[in-house]
């Protein structure tokens, strides 16, 4: 078969019979339901002369129903490269609006970051703005922050066990701060990080971003390198993330997934995880539960 599509489900809404019975109802030709793991996700493979037009049928078939669909091509599944956002797609946080309710100024911030994810406003002028507003921060606040406020995406370790036992790499990229993506990294698994550095002066943040500020280019030039540095092609890679900030490297990537994402990159991504959390993006890859990390 030359296309797959892929059904997960996830703690609120467990994946049946009935669900990949409709799905399969909805494709052209007869498909062979295939399960990952029992009650969380199937593969249906199939034959089409319109792959985005047989996903659309299935969605139809199946909506109202939180469960995550994604057609692909069947061959390459498995990627060798993992390029990842991290505010609010590894971690279920925006760092720097934690970083703002420190000074009590969180709605004030949060909606300058609303306004820059779903691409209403340039990243780099709207994080200058931000990062202003945070002037005098104690830099004690910064791990208190951390410690207190960021927590994990649900299955982002197991995403990045899983692929690093199987030969991939992972990287975190961010347009976000240093600080706490060397942190999240360590936590979490990744092979490498980069984000902006905040300025510091006596203790304290000065208001001031280390420059060039690394934005929407930045993720791009991280997953170039990367997939050169590897010689990998570009089918063998996947880019995961939920703002407007990246939607260049979602592009350039062979998979490109938004996570629960801004409409306008649900709208632009090759895949969309709209219910699920990190491990679906093992189960777009075709990897079975008996070869999930820790299994």
């Amino acid at each position: 078969m030359k296309y797959v599509l892929t059904l997960i489900g996830n703690s609120q809404t467990p994946l049946d019979k009935t669900h990949v019975d409709a799905a399969a109802a909805a494709l052209p030709g007869q498909s062979q339901a295939d399960w990952l793991k029992d009650t969380h996700a199937c593969d249906l493979p199939f034959d089409a002369d319109d792959m985005a037009h047989a996903e659309a049928e299935v969605r139809k078939a199946l909506q109202g129903i939180a469960i995550d669909i994604i057609a692909q091509p069947a061959e390459g599944r498995r990627k060798k490269l993992l390029v990842a956002d991290m505010d609010s797609t590894i971690i279920e946080q925006e760092c720097i609006d934690e970083l703002a309710a420190e000074l009590g100024i969180k709605d004030r911030i949060a909606e300058i970051t609303e306004r820059a994810m779903r691409g209403e406003i340039d990243f780099e002028p709207a994080l200058r703005e931000r990062v202003s507003l945070l002037k005098g921060l104690k830099a004690a606040s910064l791990e208190s922050v951390f410690d207190k406020r960021i927590t994990e995406t649900p299955g982002g370790r197991l995403l990045t066990a899983t692929m690093r036992a199987h030969g991939a790499t992972c990287a975190l990229v961010s347009g976000g701060f240093t600080f706490f993506t060397h942190r999240v990294a360590k936590a979490v698994g990744f092979d490498h990080n980069q984000a902006n550095e905040l300025i510091f002066e006596n203790d304290l943040l000065t208001g001031e971003v280390g420059e060039p500020i690394l934005g929407r280019q930045a993720k791009i030039d991280a997953l170039v390198h990367f997939r050169s540095q590897l010689g990998l092609a570009r089918h063998e890679t996947m880019a995961v993330g939920d703002g407007a900030n990246d939607l260049g490297m979602i592009g350039e990537a062979g998979l490109g997934v938004a996570f629960h994402a801004k409409p306008v990159v649900a709208e632009a991504a090759d895949a969309r995880i709209d219910h699920g959390d990190l491990s679906a993006l093992l189960f777009i890859q075709g990897y079975r539960e008996s070869e999930l990390a820790g299994a």
